[in-house]
């Protein structure tokens, strides 16, 4: 009986050092999204430090303006798409609601309208984007519309709350990896 108990206090003691590292872990991850979140308007006008040029050289690049004119319309350009498109991908990665699949849209339109940002060959930047979104809302709104059904298929049969079957449809992962897996 004596063998059992310092094995269990080794077993608690091992189970508390993992959540207060997953803890602590979840805090570091939490602050570094908070910083950029409210960093996020001083990234955008980052621009402004941009030249005016055709031309920007740096010793790290060369960035060249393009049909934009000059390098700071460029950037501008490119700020306008990558800020909306970095909180909409930390907003998936961290919703929990049983909707979230359907943050994949504008992701997917902000993804193409920075492409055709950066295609120099394309005259209308953001012109036939419904045309290449239309398969990724094909997948997208009618699985959100089998969740929602079931749910108040479920609401119909069960005496739950919306909040309590929101929560038996949510995945809670551990870390950021089995987030990222359970997507692919």
């Amino acid at each position: 009986m004596t063998k059992q108990k310092p094995e269990s206090i080794g077993k608690v003691l091992k189970f508390q050092l993992t959540d207060k590292k997953i803890f602590t872990r979840n805090i570091i991850i939490g602050s570094l999204l908070a910083t950029f979140i409210s960093m996020t308007p001083f990234i955008f006008y980052l621009y402004e430090l941009v030249p005016q040029s055709d031309i920007w050289e740096t010793w790290l690049f060369t960035f060249k303006g393009g049909f934009y004119g000059s390098a700071q319309v460029a950037a501008w350009t490119l700020m306008m798409k990558v800020i909306p498109l970095a909180l909409l991908i930390i907003w998936f990665f961290t919703c929990r609601h049983w909707w979230y699949h359907s943050i994949l849209v504008p992701i997917a339109m902000y993804t193409y309208q920075i492409f055709g940002a950066i295609n120099q060959e394309i005259d209308y930047v953001d012109e036939f984007q419904l045309i290449h979104l239309l398969p990724i809302m094909a997948i997208v709104i009618p699985s959100i519309y089998l969740i929602r059904a079931k749910i108040f298929n479920s609401i119909n049969t069960i005496n739950k709350t919306t909040q309590q079957l929101e929560d038996e449809l949510a995945y809670k992962p551990k870390d950021i990896w089995e987030k990222i897996k359970q997507y692919f």
